[in-house]
Order: structure tokens, then C-alpha cells, then sequence
């Protein structure tokens, strides 16, 4: 439960202008309010859970309506409820929880447990000429008969695409004081396909769900923005070239700029959830009319009458409740450990991707989402993360080397609530430290100096990541 007393010092704190700090040329934020007005006092499993604050009661009614939808299971139609039938034939899961657990990331599967929250998108290398159109309205060339995503579970009367099989291969690294950390490398393979063979240029990008809180803060950030940060050419010199993606956008039928998923490569939450909808569970909407079920796997005998699955009622409620997931705040600011860490953070160039600080600008009938002064540590652009993360695996202007910065807000709970979670795009991080330590292409002089970095202020560091 929320803690109300609690929560009006945050807003008190919030609200105080003396607390605006830089180090090394960035903000360092001294307010708990990390999601602004809209933070919640919450650090236990459910801290990533709760509607925004200053969210008004009539539409609290609305989250909870979109939460029921987002948490419950979808069945195979014909079933006793039209609200929630239609599921598959093909898909990853039955419900938007059994990815993003409790709001929170998903995680690789576990030894016998089948890949519930992880999953692999597919393409083939496309040609720039003939695939042109594709290109454009994808930002990639889906694979022959197995789409954009393999599909590892399926309704009784189907066949799932194939199993996924993940090898774990240790890697070590060894920092300056002597000190080995082992990392862990995933390989994935993909067996027993049921639908004829793989093309022999498969492209696989494995993606874990990520956390759901303040995406419509993110949402709210102002384009213009984002494209001050957009820097591809490295014009200031600093060693990063953060660039913005250019999406197919389906409401418009045209190209805008993307800000959410692993490779920025939706437009906004609505189409992000709906392409949720298709991909993960095999469910239609009237923004995305078909799902990743191919015609050679003959998915016609598993439709029931022509609406779609997810009703624009439905897909509103849901749309909002992912808007409305509140940050949860800071903690721990006193701490001279987490504060030493914060100086750390700027100082070796971290938050010359992950940006502390941001303003939204003024969100139609949401005045919760509205002028916020937020501190979710993320650009929303494409960074070139080294060979050690790429994909191969291009998705609009994002090639195989590039990720879209993830926010850091709620990071530190993330293992409260789902301790199965792990970081980074594939959840092959188990800790904070591992995540650092992956990193490369752009962030390799801040993971370098890391790695020169005595003990304590290695803590220091992952002690501040840890109260965000």
C-alpha cells in the first residue's frame, strides 16, 4: 500500500528549487520524485504497480479496468467470455503479466522452464531496392513462413514454431585491483521447427520484456526535445552519437520518430501495445488487423467471424493503464555512498546517455503527465553498444550494433519485484555490475574507467544505481 504522509514529504521535497545540482556537466538529481507529481512511496514487489499519484479518482477506475485486461489470461474462442477469447493460434504467452511480471522485466527461462518472458525476433537480410516497402513500413524483413518472432507455445489444435534452447558460456573479466567478475554469455539455438526448415540467414534478436512505469512520461517528453539530444555524427566531439529512430507509424500511415521498445522502433505506447498484443498472445486489433501468424502455417482455421480480438474499448483501457504506471521514488539519498556514486555516474560520461533529467510537455485530458520534471536517466536514442551486445539485426535506422538507451528509473527494484529479473536486452546480466561491464562501442571509456575504479567507489556507483 502506498504510504501517504510518506509520500507528501516526496512532493515537498520536489517542489524545493535549491535542490537543482550539476556535476561534470550533468543534473544530479536531489529529489526522491523521480516520476514527479506522479511518484508513488512504494519499494516492495508491488512498487512498480500502482497509477501515477496525481492521477484523478474518475480515471483511476479507467487503470483499473486496463489493469484487469493487462493481467488477466486470454483464452482460444470460442469460450464462455467474448472479452477475452481469440488467443493464438500461435503465441509467447496468454497474458500481459506473464511477460512483464508485476509490471516489472521479464527474465530468461530457467532450467526446464519453457521461454515465457524472453523471446527471439526473426528477419533475413533484406535488399534495399527490392525490399524497399517492407523496409519502410517494417524496418525489417520478416523471415519466410516464421515472421518477425518465434512463437514457442500454441493452442492444442497447433504446433508451435519451435523450441528455443539457451547455452549458458562464462565469460570473465578481470578489473584493475585483481578482482574477477563472471559474466555469462548466452547462445541460443533454435530446435524441433514444425514448420519446415529455417532459412539458412536467420537473423535472431532475443529481447526480455522490460518494465512497464512511466511510459507515459517518456511518452510526454517533447520531440523536439529528443532531437536536440540526436547527434549521429558525433558534431560535439564527446564520443557518442545518439541517434534518433525513424518508425512506421500506423494511425498516420507515415514516418515519426520512435522512442519505445529494445530498439526504439515504436512510435508511441498505443502501437507498442498492440504489437504486443499480435506478436506475444496472437491477438488482432484494428491497429494491427493481423498477428505474426504466417499464411503458410495456415492460422484461417483458428479465426472466429472477422472483428478483432482486442475491441478499440479494450485496447483504450489498456493503452491507458500502460500510460499510467507511476515511477517509484529514490531512496536512499542521504547516503554518502549513493551520493559519491552519483558524482561517479556523470564523472566517467554514464549520463551522456542515460540523461538524468527531463521535462514533459503538456499531455491532452492528462494534466498527471502534463509539465513533470522527471529523472527517468535515458536519451530514448540508438547507441552503438559493441559486438559483445549486437544483434546482426537491423530494425529501421537502427543497425545490428544499436540499442536504444533503457531508463534506469525503478532500476534498483527491479530484482524486489520480479528476483528472477536480470538487466540489459536479454536479461543476461544477473547484476548491476554485469550490465556495466557488457557495455561497449560507445560506453567502453566510461566501463574502462570502471574497471580502474578502486573498490569503493565501484561500490559507490552501484550503490547509486541501486537507489534509482
Amino acid at each position: 500500500m502506498m504510504r501517504p504522509m510518506a509520500l507528501m514529504g516526496v512532493l515537498a521535497i520536489a517542489s524545493t528549487p535549491t535542490l537543482a545540482q550539476t556535476h561534470a556537466g550533468y543534473p544530479i538529481q536531489m529529489t526522491p520524485a523521480t516520476g514527479g507529481e506522479g511518484t508513488v512511496d512504494q519499494a516492495d514487489t508491488n512498487a512498480y504497480s500502482l497509477p501515477q499519484r496525481n492521477l484523478s479518482m474518475t480515471k483511476r477506475l479507467d487503470f483499473s479496468v486496463g489493469n484487469s485486461f493487462f493481467r488477466n489470461p486470454w483464452v482460444e474462442a470460442p469460450a464462455s467470455t467474448d472479452a477475452r477469447d481469440g488467443l493464438g493460434p500461435l503465441f509467447n504467452t496468454n497474458s500481459c503479466q506473464g511477460c512483464h511480471v508485476k509490471d516489472g522485466r521479464g527474465h530468461p527461462p530457467g532450467v526446464d522452464e519453457p521461454p515465457v518472458s524472453l523471446f527471439l525476433r526473426l528477419a533475413v537480410p533484406a535488399d534495399p531496392d527490392r525490399d524497399a516497402d517492407i523496409l519502410r513500413k517494417h524496418g525489417f524483413k520478416p523471415a519466410p513462413v516464421y515472421g518477425s518472432q518465434l512463437q514457442t507455445a500454441a493452442l492444442p489444435a497447433a504446433k508451435p514454431e519451435a523450441d528455443l534452447v539457451i547455452e549458458w558460456r562464462p565469460v570473465k573479466k578481470t578489473l584493475a585491483d585483481g578482482t574477477v567478475v563472471e559474466l555469462r554469455k548466452p547462445v541460443y539455438r533454435i530446435e524441433n521447427p514444425n514448420y519446415g526448415p529455417l532459412p539458412d540467414n536467420l537473423l535472431v534478436s532475443p529481447r526480455v520484456a522490460p518494465q512497464m512505469i512511466g511510459m507515459g512520461l517518456l511518452e510526454a517528453i517533447p520531440i523536439d526535445d529528443l532531437r536536440a539530444l540526436h547527434d549521429p555524427d558525433d558534431t560535439d566531439n564527446n564520443g557518442i552519437s545518439g541517434k534518433l529512430n525513424q518508425v512506421w507509424d500506423l494511425a498516420t500511415e507515415q514516418t515519426l520518430p520512435g522512442r519505445f521498445g529494445w530498439k526504439a522502433a515504436e512510435p508511441d505506447v498505443h502501437q507498442q501495445s498492440m504489437g504486443a498484443f499480435a506478436g506475444d498472445m496472437g491477438l488482432t486489433s484494428s491497429l494491427k488487423p493481423a498477428t505474426d501468424c504466417t499464411s503458410e502455417q495456415r492460422c484461417e482455421r483458428f479465426t472466429h467471424g472477422g472483428e478483432p480480438e482486442v475491441s478499440d474499448k479494450v485496447a483504450n483501457f489498456v493503452t491507458f493503464y500502460a500510460r499510467s504506471l507511476a515511477v517509484p521514488a529514490r531512496r536512499n539519498l542521504d547516503s554518502e555512498s549513493v551520493q559519491k556514486g552519483a558524482k561517479l555516474f556523470n564523472e566517467i560520461g554514464c549520463a551522456g546517455c542515460h540523461t538524468p533529467r527531463h521535462q514533459t510537455g503538456e499531455v491532452a485530458d492528462r494534466p498527471d503527465l502534463s509539465n513533470q520534471t522527471i529523472w527517468p536517466y535515458t536519451d530514448l536514442l540508438l547507441h552503438d553498444m559493441g559486438p559483445a551486445l549486437a544483434d546482426g539485426r537491423d530494425e529501421f535506422l537502427a543497425n545490428g550494433n544499436e540499442w536504444r538507451t533503457p531508463p534506469l528509473w525503478g532500476t534498483g527494484l527491479a530484482q524486489v519485484v520480479n528476483p528472477q529479473s536480470g538487466f540489459l536486452h536479454d536479461g543476461r546480466a544477473r547484476t548491476l555490475e554485469e550490465a556495466v561491464l557488457w557495455h561497449g562501442g560507445e560506453a567502453l571509456p566510461a566501463v574502462e574507467q570502471y574497471s580502474q575504479m578502486p573498490a569503493d567507489e565501484r561500490s559507490a556507483l552501484i550503490d547509486f544505481l541501486n537507489s534509482l
